[in-house]
């Protein structure tokens, strides 16, 4: 099996444009057998990690106060969808700091883009 068959080259048209601090919501496609369905997750962005084929995000979400994280490959076939649903204002890069937080001192400040 060739790796290139596996990875596309350009990105999906159905991921938008994302950054650490930004909510979004996660559709992905899992096969159940002989079935198939798409779950979606939403999250805040937690942390980017590499460049090109090999790029995933980490997206973080409390439930039932517990907080759950999971990592998507940014370009895997089975990625459906990435919408942003708030652009979040952040100073840094890995937000591993949201881990020991909870309730309001969890929040993340609104990016307006204004230009």
């Amino acid at each position: 099996m060739n790796l290139e068959t596996l990875v596309p080259r350009e990105a999906n048209p159905n991921v938008a444009e994302f950054q650490q601090g930004d909510t979004v919501r996660v559709s992905l496609r899992i096969v159940e057998g002989e079935r198939e369905r798409v779950q979606t997750f939403e999250g805040v962005v937690i942390r980017r990690q590499g460049r090109g084929p090999g790029a995933s995000f980490t997206v973080r979400r409390v439930t039932h106060t517990i907080g759950v994280e999971r990592t998507f490959p940014l370009y895997s076939p089975r990625l459906e969808r990435v919408e942003v649903l708030r652009r979040g204002r952040v100073r840094r890069a890995k937000l591993y700091y949201l881990r020991g937080r909870t309730g309001k001192a969890a929040r993340i400040r609104e990016r307006s883009d204004r230009r």
